[in-house]
């Protein structure tokens, strides 16, 4: 059988200005998200740690189920689910950032968690020693330490993020993905689309990896 393989580069190219407008909405989803869902991440990892049951139990219910459900799951119950439930629609956008937010601070909880139990206990109880209270301990030394070691995890979670954004396609937001689709609903250039959405993707989460690298190159996370 003879297959003929071509790939055109003008259609591609062509593409671009198109998928362009896509990622202003998948950088508003994503990093939206991102920004509610570590907000989330510290309350319910800091919970996830804590001796009294009912701040326990709560959070580790909540990372455990957004832990072990698909994100496409989670964002077609926000979407299609929960109107229901609220009596209104929910707009797609709202959904995608939802679903992050939920998403990625199930995530970020745990990271917490690991970063702040990371941390020797004889540190706390130093600052203990001099005077401070629990809270400042925290504060002052604790905190600003399993920050640091948190960067690196953090970072890896946002690139995860940024490329879940691409199942939202399935609920019409205009994202990178599904620009690409109505793109190529008129010109029936899917390999070309696809390769391009492909390579941006890539420069959005390439980027973000180089700025983690250079942080750890200036010492500025880890130990």
């Amino acid at each position: 059988m003879d297959v003929t393989f071509q790939f055109d580069w003008q259609a591609a190219i062509d593409s671009i200005p198109y998928l362009l407008e896509g990622i202003p909405w998948t950088l508003l989803i994503s990093f939206g998200g991102l920004a509610i869902g570590f907000v989330i991440g510290i309350v319910f990892g800091l919970a996830r740690i804590s001796p009294v049951a009912l701040l326990r139990w709560p959070a580790i219910t909540y990372i455990e189920i957004f832990r072990g459900t698909p994100v496409l799951v989670q964002v077609l119950f926000i979407f299609y689910g929960l109107p229901q439930l609220l009596g209104g629609p929910i707009d797609a956008l709202t959904a995608g950032i939802a679903a992050i937010a939920l998403n990625a601070g199930a995530y970020i909880s745990e990271i917490v968690r690991g970063g702040v139990q990371s941390i020797e206990k004889g540190q706390r109880e130093a600052g203990l020693s001099l005077g401070l209270s629990r809270t400042q301990a925290f504060r002052y030394i604790i905190w600003p330490q399993a920050l640091r070691r948190m960067i690196p995890a953090l970072g890896n979670q946002g690139i995860v993020s940024i490329k879940d954004t691409s199942l939202f396609s399935v609920i019409g937001v205009g994202e990178l993905v599904r620009q690409g689709q109505v793109y190529i609903a008129t010109t029936f250039t899917a390999l070309e689309v696809y390769f391009m959405v492909a390579l941006m993707y890539l420069a959005i989460t390439l980027s973000l990896s180089l700025a983690l690298r250079q942080l750890e190159r200036r010492g500025l996370v880890g130990q």
